[in-house]
């Protein structure tokens, strides 16, 4: 059954339900995101929590994530990720997509309401790119969690 909405009149239902973090489950039944999160370390993990639930508590396009949380661009457009940085500078990315709409298709989504998911993380060296087969792995993910109704959420 759908949370009630609130909010004021006019708003969307993005903006009148409480945000939700979802974790995208692959195929086979693992996580890619909570796989990448259990290999970090501990602060940067924490530090991952801290900054979703800053994002769940002023839902984007509110959130500014404490700045660690951007929009991407180009071939990555619709994407966002949370940007840290880690013991010898070494960064750390968790890349999530938004999961918004009307009440009717969260529904159809099997979601109760509008929730950031969390689909996997990379790691790379300081002052190094992750390559485009790198983001078209990311992409891949993304368009295997966005296909199927209801989506397939690890739990």
């Amino acid at each position: 059954m759908p949370l009630p909405e609130r909010g004021e009149p006019g708003q969307s239902s993005s903006e009148k339900l409480p945000w939700a973090v979802i974790y995208y489950a692959a195929p086979d039944g693992t996580a890619p995101a909570l796989e990448f999160l259990d290999g970090c370390p501990g602060k940067i993990d924490a530090e991952f929590t801290a900054v979703l639930d800053a994002v769940v508590a002023a839902p984007p396009p509110r959130s500014s994530g404490g700045g660690k949380w951007e929009a991407m661009h180009g071939a990555m457009g619709g994407w966002y990720e949370i940007r840290l940085t880690g013991p010898g500078r070494e960064q750390f990315r968790l890349f999530c997509l938004l999961e918004n709409g009307t009440p009717g298709e969260l529904a159809r989504r099997g979601l109760q309401r509008p929730a950031i998911a969390v689909i996997t993380g990379m790691r790379k060296p300081w002052r190094t790119v992750f390559s485009e087969r790198d983001y078209q792995r990311v992409r891949d993910l993304g368009d295997d969690h966005r296909r199927l109704y209801p989506r397939r959420i690890a739990t």
